[in-house]
């Protein structure tokens, strides 16, 4: 049985507009003529949207930016009561992006010939999580699509708000290090060769830390290329190499024990387990199965691999909190608000300022470490530069002492 969209004339001539099922145009029109309705024009809506839109889609991406604004547009229609196929229709006029537009048309297709809005978004696993996926589910199950929708929008826009937060402030650390890389190669290859022949004929050695400046500047002009090829070979090897399960396995346990770094990995997938298990529970998704989901958001493999052997336990019949516990890789506040939460029975509650907490923790945390390694890089890049001018004006305060 296929939908087929209409347009018709009711017997008080207003034009109504609608979706029928039937096997055929023809068994539609019979239908619709019963019910006292004109018929101007109709077209199935497999032939006209389906094979157009969906296709677009094979290995497409949309910005996340878009996908939450898309989102908190459909909360807002479906809680003034607007249809899900007619939400759908209206976000794809509003949105700016072909590429939005088209999946929102793809996605009403297949609503309008009677999937269920979760169905659907099962055609596009690249473009809509496994948490996006369930929590639509458990909103259609329980009648509170809108309240779902709204939280999955919070969700998307918090989780972009804290890595463009994480990523601003990493950038002017690196454009200062990038910077002061670019100043000491520049100096090494154009300036130091130049003062070197001024000591050509210099008759008396010269000074260990000009000789060794002077090397270094002729390895880098003779081998320089080599030296950035042989860079660009190890960066492309080291990330075939963390293709391998095994080995990105053990690179993210030595994320988890780097002075530093540890805190920040620990912390970005804390709040985003938190955040998620959070948004899962306060949709009516059952707390195995939203540990379960939870586990597949998170980055880091021994994490991810943690709340797996948790959620085992927790099916054996213990607690949630002593599940984690026993892993002990998540910090004790989120460990102590999820024990708050079951005792309570807000666990959703207590999930979500864990998830606050957590991120406010990684934002204070790279705050800290940028402000600190803003003035390093810094003196870094002074120190470096200080040492070559004092390896060249070394052997000129040594031609003073011997002429005197």
């Amino acid at each position: 049985m296929g939908a087929f969209e209409y347009t018709a004339l009711d017997p008080a001539g207003r034009t109504r507009k609608g979706v029928a099922m039937g096997e055929s145009a023809r068994e539609v029109r019979v239908s619709l003529k019963k019910q006292g309705l004109s018929l101007l024009t109709i077209q199935e809506v497999r032939e006209k949207n389906q094979g157009k839109h969906q296709s677009v889609f094979r290995g497409g991406r949309v910005s996340q930016a878009e996908l939450t604004l898309a989102t908190r547009q459909l909360a807002t229609l479906v809680r003034a009561g607007l249809p899900l196929a007619e939400a759908l229709e209206a976000v794809s006029r509003q949105s700016s992006q072909k590429r939005m537009r088209l999946l929102m048309l793809a996605i009403r297709t297949q609503v309008l010939e009677g999937q269920s809005f979760s169905s659907a978004l099962v055609a596009y696993p690249h473009l809509f999580s496994d948490l996006y996926r369930e929590t639509v589910a458990s909103g259609e199950q329980t009648g509170k699509l809108e309240n779902v929708l709204e939280r999955l929008a919070d969700y998307l826009e918090n989780s972009r708000k804290l890595k463009q937060k994480v990523g601003l402030s990493m950038i002017y650390p690196m454009v200062v290090l990038v910077f002061a890389l670019g100043v000491t190669v520049a100096l090494l290859t154009f300036v130091v060769p130049e003062v070197s022949k001024v000591f050509a004929d210099f008759d008396h050695d010269l000074p260990p830390l000009t000789q060794a400046l002077i090397a270094l500047s002729d390895f880098l002009r003779s081998y320089g290329w080599f030296v950035a090829a042989g860079v660009v070979m190890a960066w492309i090897g080291f990330g075939m190499m963390l293709r391998n399960p095994k080995a990105r396995y053990q690179f993210h346990r030595l994320l988890l024990v780097l002075p530093l770094v540890r805190t920040l990995v620990r912390g970005l997938d804390a709040a985003r387990f938190a955040r998620t298990f959070g948004i899962l529970t306060a949709s009516g998704v059952p707390a195995l199965e939203g540990m379960e989901i939870s586990a597949r958001v998170l980055v880091n493999l021994p994490m991810k691999q943690a709340v797996a052997k948790a959620s085992i336990k927790v099916r054996e019949g213990g607690s949630i909190h002593m599940a984690l516990s026993e892993t002990n890789i998540f910090p004790p506040m989120l460990i102590h608000l999820v024990a708050s939460g079951e005792t309570s029975g807000n666990l959703s509650g207590m999930l979500d300022r864990a998830a606050e907490a957590q991120e406010q923790e990684v934002e204070t945390y790279v705050a800290t470490l940028t402000g600190l390694m803003e003035p390093l890089l810094i003196l870094m890049m002074g120190g470096v530069v200080v040492t070559i001018v004092v390896a060249i004006l070394l052997p000129v305060f040594e031609l003073n002492t011997l002429i005197k």
